[in-house]
């Protein structure tokens, strides 16, 4: 079987990281090789990479910073990890990846496409995911869910900049609709769960 690169992307309070860890489980139960990762992160790099974007004290952290600082953990992260799993014949399954900065930086932050297109090209080396879980849902509802949980410096951001955020995944839906499968994240966990193992299932079959 050869690799298959699977991501899920979505707003704070989505699900994306819960669906992304029940198709893990779903595919290690399958005895079918399959590696779970996190943007940023996956890497020692990028683990420090990831707690300096995240800490709320770094709030003087310029937009065009914190893009390249995710690049940077991403260049990582696809070298290191995903490109070697993926000629092993593994299914690597992402929590988040380019999308989403298409989604905070380029709609968020105001950036623009080009100059995060530009920043990624030389991150990802040509690497782009086989098909992408949008696991849609509003702001609103999302950080109604995460209520009572510690905010970290994205999250903290207030609500237009959420709702951005939103914007440009619906952005990156439709420019990208060949490998985006939106998902109703307004649904139960287990119909979610069962929807994406329906399209995977589809995907891994012509492969096996």
């Amino acid at each position: 079987m050869k690799g298959l690169f699977i991501t899920f992307e979505g707003g704070e309070g989505a699900g994306k990281s819960t669906q992304s860890k029940l198709l893990y489980e779903y595919l290690l139960k399958s005895e079918i090789p399959v590696l779970l990762l996190r943007e940023p992160g996956g890497t020692p790099i990028g683990e420090k990479i990831r707690s300096i974007i995240i800490d709320p004290e770094n709030s003087e952290m310029l937009s065009v910073t914190e893009a390249l600082l995710y690049a940077a953990a991403r260049a990582q992260l696809v070298s290191q990890v995903i490109k070697p799993a993926l000629s092993e014949g593994k299914i690597v399954i992402c929590d988040r990846y380019i999308d989403s900065s298409f989604a905070y930086q380029a709609f968020g932050r105001g950036l623009g496409l080009d100059a995060i297109e530009k920043i990624n090209s030389y991150a990802i080396g040509g690497l782009w995911p086989d098909i992408t879980f949008y696991m849609r849902l509003s702001p609103e509802i999302g950080f109604r869910r995460k209520k009572g949980t510690v905010f970290d410096r994205l999250e903290k951001e207030n609500s237009e900049f959420h709702r951005l955020v939103f914007e440009g995944f619906e952005k990156a839906a439709d420019i990208y609709k060949e490998r985006f499968r939106p998902i109703n994240a307004d649904a139960s966990e287990r119909e979610i769960h069962e929807t994406i193992i329906d399209i995977v299932n589809q995907l891994i079959k012509p492969i096996k």
